[in-house]
């Protein structure tokens, strides 16, 4: 914790070089550069990129998922994994944001469709693999930021969950709705939820799989930043 609160310090040095950009009355974007470091070879899905300068040390790992609305399979579970040891491995990294390109989605959740067709050994090794793989993202010696847009659900708010910070947009949506599956959260939701929110709320959040906006987010103290849809967004190019 210590090291990720002193590389904060760094984080605001690399913001200053992304460019403030007025395209329209009340509309401000910052530009940057985007620039593809890694696309790994389980997953197309799973991009790892730059942005801005080579020595600005903020990546960003994009989702890009459209016909599933970004649902972790096998292959995009291997994606990530792959991202985040080559993040670990990058002593150039200050800040890791993830982020979707997938419109009104952050990442619906576990692929579903993909998980009926494992045996029961499968499913167990699929949600041990994904478990670790978010308490390996939490674990990482940089502050990481979840950029969510539209819906973070059920593993999609797990990952989201694993970073230090969330920054939502109007029309976020979460929620944790495995129990109206006959399933509970099974990737560390359980545990990280209610650190933030307190046992009485994520109990709640977690029995009744009630959905919440970013409003009631913030107002939950879920370390959850809120930005108005189109008046501050971040773009790449």
């Amino acid at each position: 914790m210590k090291l990720k609160m002193v590389a904060v310090a760094s984080i605001a040095n690399s913001m200053k070089n992304l460019k403030l950009q007025n395209t329209a009355p009340h509309l401000f974007r910052f530009q940057s550069i985007r620039t593809l470091l890694l696309q790994s070879a389980a997953s197309e899905s799973v991009k790892l990129h730059q942005l801005t300068d080579s020595d600005s040390g903020i990546l960003e790992v994009t989702l890009e998922r459209p016909e599933t609305k970004n649902a972790i399979g096998k292959d995009m579970l291997r994606g990530l994994q792959h991202t985040f040891e080559a993040v670990y491995k990058d002593h150039t990294a200050k800040v890791l944001m993830i982020n979707s390109l997938v419109p009104r989605v952050f990442c619906a959740g576990a692929d579903l469709k993909e998980r009926i067709t494992m045996n029961p050994s499968e499913v167990q090794s699929f949600v041990n693999s994904l478990r670790s793989t978010f308490s390996y993202l939490e674990d990482l010696h940089i502050p990481t930021i979840a950029v969510i847009e539209g819906a973070a659900l059920g593993g999609g708010l797990e990952m989201a969950l694993s970073c230090d910070l969330r920054i939502c947009g109007e029309d976020a949506v979460l929620g944790l709705p495995e129990t109206g599956l006959a399933i509970i959260p099974g990737a560390g939701g359980t545990q990280r939820l209610p650190r933030l929110v307190g046992k009485s709320t994520a109990k709640e959040l977690i029995f009744t799989g009630r959905k919440i906006g970013s409003k009631d987010a913030l107002s939950m103290a879920c370390r959850c930043f809120m930005h108005a849809e189109d008046r501050f967004l971040y773009r790449t190019c």
